[in-house]
């Protein structure tokens, strides 16, 4: 018997014109939010992955805009009182946040942006962005599977694996503020799920900003 056809992704449609989304990931450390966010930015032209500004010094082999885009703190500072930020946080002593502006270019010109955040980042842009927003939590099978997941990548102490396992505990318990909850069980079928999700809220009425005027042609 021959196989199959692949199943055809969804896809809204070329002749409409569409307003992108603001596609946001989280996980605890070692859920696989690294590898379905490559993933999906290696199979969705649409999609490209928000560039964060930091206060952070620019790293050996670091570009500017691709990687981050670096300012001192001064200025920094001065973005978060003008309201330039989505959402923004301190870590570790430097100031990370995502620039408006640019993440209304991306949407106004029917991109999709990827979101690699934990849970206060992805609460900050739901509150400022609304209905431009879609959020997806990964979860591990088990507790277990997430420890082990953890030690095998053999980098961290003991030590630094127990503080991993009682932040992901925290972080796991703001799972109901998300719209999708995926269970990594198995990295292709967790891919495939969530790349449905992409495409399934790309065909959202709302999205689709050339429907009215369609509709309209369509009823003359």
């Amino acid at each position: 018997m021959a196989a199959a056809d692949p199943p055809v992704p969804l896809r809204p449609s070329a002749i409409l014109p569409r307003r992108g989304l603001m596609f946001i990931l989280s996980s605890p450390s070692g859920a696989g939010k690294t590898t379905i966010a490559r993933k999906l930015l290696a199979e969705e032209a649409a999609l490209t992955i928000s560039v964060s500004a930091t206060t952070r010094p620019m790293r050996p082999g670091e570009v500017e805009g691709v990687d981050y885009f670096f300012t001192d703190r001064p200025r920094f500072e001065a973005m978060v009182a003008e309201g330039a930020f989505l959402e923004w946080a301190e870590v570790f002593g430097d100031l990370y946040g995502t620039p408006h502006a640019r993440i209304v270019e991306e949407l106004e010109s029917g991109r999709d942006v990827l979101f690699d955040v934990d849970w206060q980042g992805a609460r900050q842009l739901s509150t400022r962005a609304g209905s431009d927003v879609v959020s997806v939590y990964l979860l591990p099978p088990s507790i277990a599977a997430l420890e082990a997941r953890l030690r095998a990548r053999g980098t961290d102490s003991d030590a630094v694996i127990a503080r991993r396992m009682a932040r992901a505990r925290d972080e796991i318990s703001h799972w109901e503020a998300y719209s999708y909850v995926v269970v990594n069980d198995d990295i292709d079928r967790c891919f495939a799920q969530v790349r449905a999700i992409l495409h399934g809220e790309r065909l959202r009425r709302e999205r689709q900003t050339g429907l009215a005027a369609l509709a309209r042609e369509l009823t003359r």
